[in-house]
């Protein structure tokens, strides 16, 4: 008997998850209010609610929202040899790279850069032909949604879709990265520095810089001249130098620095990459 007087109140609460789940969105609403009313009550840390409220979000976007725009990607060309693709592996410090054919619609595959330093340690590189090395590439449109390519991701192991539009043609990339960061936020990667390291020696004259980091601070630690009386940021004297914000992979020379842009979006630079003159040696850093 009280088994069977369970069984209503099992039902009802059953009833009431459905309808709190229905993808209505009255109800979507209401269980963001449920959870932030958990967080305030302490029964779920902020963490978790904000990946929570992620996992909602994702079912609303598409790829179109959140890829790569087809003018930002980092490409290689079939018939680059080992001494042009290398350099854009290092300095994009990315891991997959689509492959162009005839023009920029034209994608055969994807390189993967550990395919290719495989091959060039194993082979002469006179002999390197890319097609060796390439692997198929994924093709996905702009409006697939992103809990739909996030499963599709998992289920065939691929990490980086090709983005067509609706004629066919290359509108950007997206990576498995991208979709994961909508739920649990921005992951850090090589190339992050920490707010309280803006400046990051990677080599002799290599260094990694965060856009916002201010001219005096660079001055201060290169022993540099650098004018800050119309930018107080880094970035913003360099965006100043390119006359635009740059995209990823540009390179421009500030008197006697180089900078290249490791990372930036439409609107500002987020991360350099700065090569010092030879002379230079940088007063805040230790020599290790």
């Amino acid at each position: 008997m009280a088994e069977e007087s369970r069984q209503p109140l099992k039902r009802g609460w059953l009833k009431r998850l459905q309808q709190q789940m229905s993808g209505e969105p009255q109800d979507r609403d209401a269980l963001l209010e449920d959870l932030r009313e958990a967080n305030e009550r302490g029964l779920l840390d902020a963490d978790a609610l904000e990946m929570v409220e992620g996992v909602i979000a994702v079912g609303d976007l598409q790829v179109r929202d959140i890829m790569v725009p087809r003018s930002q990607m980092t490409v290689v060309a079939r018939d680059d040899g080992v001494e042009k693709l290398l350099p854009v592996v290092v300095e994009s410090g990315h891991s997959r790279f689509p492959v162009l054919g005839e023009d920029r619609d034209q994608v055969l595959g994807i390189l993967l850069a550990k395919d290719l330093l495989r091959y060039y340690a194993e082979n002469d590189a006179a002999d390197f032909d890319i097609r060796e090395c390439i692997r198929p590439a994924v093709f996905v449109p702009e409006s697939k949604r992103l809990n739909v390519l996030l499963r599709e991701f998992r289920k065939n192991r691929h990490h980086m879709a090709i983005v067509v539009d609706e004629y066919g043609g290359v509108a950007g990339l997206v990576t498995i990265e991208d979709v994961i960061e909508q739920i649990v936020g921005d992951i850090a990667d090589e190339y992050d520095v920490e707010e309280d390291q803006p400046i990051r020696r990677d080599g002799e004259r290599q260094f990694t810089v965060r856009a916002l980091t201010r001219i005096a601070e660079f001055n201060d630690y290169f022993g540099a001249a650098l004018s800050d009386e119309e930018f107080d940021t880094i970035g913003g004297l360099v965006a100043h130098a390119f006359g635009r914000v740059p995209r990823r992979g540009d390179a421009v020379r500030v008197e006697e620095f180089e900078f290249r842009v490791l990372r930036a979006d439409r609107r500002r630079i987020d991360l350099l990459k700065v090569l010092a003159p030879r002379d230079v040696e940088p007063a805040g850093d230790d020599g290790e």
